[in-house]
């Protein structure tokens, strides 16, 4: 009998994104999907950009039609935090002081030195 090892790592387990990826990659589930169902793009199209096996693309599809409520929430996260994101307001730029640098290299030593200037 076969085993089959899921790899599909879920947003609760992951050391690196809150929502589900593929396992030793930083590729998440919603964005192959997005990729495949989305854009229409072929599976092995996808799998050839990302550098990933065809069957991880497959999973992936498989884990975001098997778990439709996760996926919604990661969605509905996504859209609030791209909304907050809009909203928030840009740091004002101080432009009373500009800093520049001039490097000189020094010729056979394969050294440079910088110096900063600050001009008001």
């Amino acid at each position: 009998m076969a085993v089959t090892k899921h790899r599909i790592v879920s947003g609760d387990d992951s050391e690196i994104h809150d929502e589900p990826h593929i396992e030793g990659s930083r590729v998440t589930v919603l964005h192959v999907h997005e990729r495949v169902e989305g854009r229409g793009l072929r599976p092995e199209t996808v799998a050839e950009r990302l550098n990933l096996d065809l069957a991880d693309v497959y999973e992936a599809l498989a884990y975001y039609h098997r778990n439709p409520e996760e996926m919604q929430a990661v969605e509905d996260h996504r859209e609030t935090v791209a909304a907050e994101s809009e909203t928030l307001e840009k740091p004002e730029r101080d432009t009373s002081s500009t800093r520049t640098s001039n490097t000189r290299w020094s010729i056979g030593s394969g050294t440079a030195t910088t110096r900063w200037y600050t001009s008001t």
